[in-house]
This record gives C-alpha cells, sequence and structure tokens, in this order.
C-alpha cells in the first residue's frame, strides 16, 4: 500500500502555523531568532516546510533529525537492551548547556511508525535515561521563566499511529488537518482568534481566586489544590492543537481517586484504564489493567507521585471528536464532555502570577510547585461537575457537561 502524503499546501500551513504563531507565545518568531527543530524521518516533508517558513521569517534553524523506530530498526529499543548503567545515565552537559544557550525556540513532531516500540523494555532503564536528563529541562524552563524560549509540539500522522486510533492514514490526516483549522484560508488568523476566546476564559477563572475544586462524577471524586499565587493559563502556541486551560496546583491538597477511560501512550508504551489515589498530595495506590508495571515506575521517580498539572477543556473550542492514540491531542479532545486532565510530576511555572524569573527553589516548595523530571498527563472524558470553593469563603459551579459556565 502506497505511503499517504498530506497535501503540499497542507504542509505549508501546518508550517506557517508552527513558525509564525505557535512560537513566541501566540506571536510567531522573529528576524534572526533560533530555532531547534526535532523530527523524526518519518516526518520528512513537514520537517523541509517547517526550515522553509523558518527561513522566510527571517529565522536560523538547528537540526534534530531523528532516525524511526520501526522494522529491523530500533534504537532505543536496542539502547536499553544493551546499556551498562554508566550509559544510562549518560548526561551530555556541555552539550546540552550549550544548546539551551543557543536556542530561542524549540520545534518538536511527534511521528510514531511504533507507539508501543518499548514494549518489554525494562521501565527501571527507562527512567533512569529520564531522569539523567533533568537538568536539561530544568535550564530550559530557568531560560522560558525569562521569558527567553518558547517550544511548540505538534503531530505528523503516520500508519502506526492511524492503526492504533482505528483509522486509515488518510482519514488520521483529515482529524489533524480538521483539529488545527489547516482547512481554512487562513489558519494563523484563525488560531489567533480561537486562543483570545479561550484566554477571556482563563483570565476569569483567575479573577475568581479559587482555593480548590472538586471534581465529582462517576469515575472520579477529586480535591484540588490551586494554591497561593496562581494563574490560570492557556497554550497559546505551546501544543498545536491545544484548547485546554490549565493550572499547576498546589501539590499538597490533592485528595482522592480518579479513573482515567483514554490510555495512556508514554515511554514507547501503552498503559490503560488507569485508577490513581491520592492521599495527603501523593498517590497511595496506583493500578492499570495494562502497563500497570511502567506506569508503577514512573511513580517512583522523584515527586512523580504528586500533582504538577490540573486542565480542563470545554468542548465549544476543541474540533477534536476521535480518539487520537497520542497524548497531545487526546488532552485536547472535545467530544460529548470535554475533558479532564492531570499531569503527575513537573508543575508549570508560568502558572505563577509573578514574575517566575525571581524565584528561587526554595520559593518554588514553599508555594507547592512540583519538581521532577516527570511530567506526565492522563485523560479522562467521562462526565463531570467541577465546583470552586472560593477564597471569599463562597462557592461556585466553574464546569459542567463538558464546558465552563462562568
Amino acid at each position: 500500500m502506497k505511503k499517504y502524503t498530506p497535501q503540499q499546501k497542507v504542509l505549508e500551513k501546518y508550517a506557517d502555523v508552527l513558525v509564525n504563531f505557535a512560537l513566541g507565545k501566540g506571536k510567531g518568531i522573529k528576524k534572526g531568532d533560533i530555532v531547534r527543530v526535532v523530527c523524526p524521518e518519518t516526518a520528512r516533508s513537514l520537517y523541509i516546510e517547517i526550515i522553509k517558513a523558518i527561513t522566510k521569517a527571517g529565522g536560523h534553524y538547528l537540526p534534530a533529525y531523528l532516525l524511526d523506530d520501526s522494522g529491523r530498526y530500533n534504537i532505543a529499543k536496542d539502547f536499553y537492551r544493551m546499556a551498562t548503567e554508566d550509559q544510562l545515565k549518560f548526561f551530555p552537559k556541555k552539550y546540552m548547556r550549550g544548546l539551551i544557550n543557543e536556542i530561542d525556540h524549540q520545534i518538536y513532531i511527534i511521528a510514531k511508525n511504533n507507539p508501543n516500540s518499548l514494549k518489554g523494555t525494562d521501565p527501571k532503564k527507562i527512567m533512569t535515561t529520564q531522569s539523567s536528563y533533568k537538568p536539561f529541562m530544568d535550564w530550559r524552563n530557568e531560560k522560558e521563566n525569562r521569558g527567553k524560549f518558547t517550544w511548540t509540539i505538534a503531530l505528523y500522522g503516520t500508519e502506526g499511529m492511524a492503526k492504533e486510533a482505528t483509522m486509515s492514514e488518510k482519514d488520521y490526516w483529515k482529524e489533524i488537518i480538521n483539529a488545527c483549522f489547516l482547512d481554512t484560508k487562513d489558519p494563523v488568523k484563525k488560531w489567533r482568534s480561537v486562543s483570545r476566546e479561550i484566554e477571556k476564559i482563563k483570565d476569569k477563572l483567575t479573577k475568581l481566586k479559587i482555593e480548590k475544586v472538586h471534581l465529582v462524577g462517576k469515575s472520579l471524586d477529586l480535591w484540588v489544590k490551586i494554591g497561593e499565587k496562581r494563574k490560570w493559563e492557556a497554550g497559546g502556541g505551546a501544543n498545536i492543537p491545544s484548547f485546554e486551560i490549565f493550572t499547576s496546583p498546589d501539590w499538597r491538597g490533592t485528595e482522592g481517586w480518579i479513573k482515567f477511560n483514554q490510555p495512556l501512550y508514554a515511554f514507547g508504551n501503552i498503559v490503560k484504564d488507569i485508577c490513581l489515589e491520592f492521599k495527603e498530595g501523593k498517590v497511595i495506590k496506583a493500578t492499570a489493567k495494562s502497563g500497570q508495571k511502567i506506569l508503577r515506575e514512573m511513580i517512583k521517580t522523584k515527586n512523580a507521585d504528586k500533582l504538577g498539572e490540573f486542565s480542563l477543556t470545554d468542548k465549544r473550542f476543541s474540533k477534536i471528536k476521535k480518539f487520537m492514540a497520542t497524548t497531545l491531542y487526546d488532552e485536547n479532545i472535545g467530544g460529548d464532555f470535554g475533558n479532564t486532565h492531570v499531569a503527575l510530576g513537573s508543575s508549570y511555572h508560568e502558572c505563577y502570577e509573578a514574575d517566575p524569573s525571581k524565584c528561587k527553589k526554595s520559593d518554588w516548595e514553599k508555594l507547592g510547585f512540583n519538581n521532577s523530571a516527570v511530567h506526565q498527563d492522563m485523560i479522562s472524558t467521562t462526565d463531570r461537575t467541577v465546583t470552586a470553593y472560593l477564597k471569599n469563603g463562597k462557592k461556585k459551579v466553574i464546569y459542567k457537561d463538558g464546558r465552563f459556565t462562568i
């Protein structure tokens, strides 16, 4: 069967959105900016258009062109099979430090030929390597806190991902095109319009001064403490597509339980039917019908047993209606009830209401912002009602039937 490739005009529009909207927090890049482009070889056609768009905008690109893990070649799995402990922990400090110093932006393209490429790999080895690269994420976050770095993640459909979502590759791409407004005359203009509407809601949430929220439904009974000096944020280009409104809560105030009806695709494995139980801010019980071993090993990673993000998606904005077998899309699904997703692990400093560059490590700890080598989203699309308990003593339903009510 001949491999499906999107039309040239679609790829050009896609690259335009990523370079001239998604980066720069919705403003695009500036002349002279340096953009690192991380892209698997499967997405070569989109990679080429991204390079062209960066050049047209007056920027410079640094390539990170990755080999696919497919068929007879599975570099990542071979590495974990053969690597010594020293190799698993290796971190090229000087190189990565220099890379962060050099770049202004990063575009990361997801294009997996095999979503389950690391099945059977020792999860301890995967998490050892994940943890070794934490300094890179810390440096990146610090630069982002200073307003000197932005990033975005996007999806290039593959036959393997389409198969996982029980679609043809062509139909899978139809969902990408629809979700990213690539079927409109000017997708960048459309994204800016949608973003303005979403930002109105996130600003209202911040002004409510919420102390905590209570999520109730058949698949959850969860309390999340929002915490002091928090604000709500929206995608603003970080992730294409992104319709979510999120904050990084005070992890110490998480209580209750939640089931996730959407599969988790992480670390080359698939985890299904996750249920988490929290007490005094920490996961005290984690189960899954499949992939439980990788789930529990991830949670063992330092501070990966605490919340770093709480998010809601309003079904009125999202054009994503189908399961796409990738977190990027599934955490933004609209459908009948929108979605709730939470992330275990690292917090987003952008959810601090003041200047994050002024905060020290001890400040983040006092505020209950979590710090971890992991940031893993988990998604529920079941019906739920979210009630906010405000700092003035009042309470208010802020989300019901898949939409915000404020």
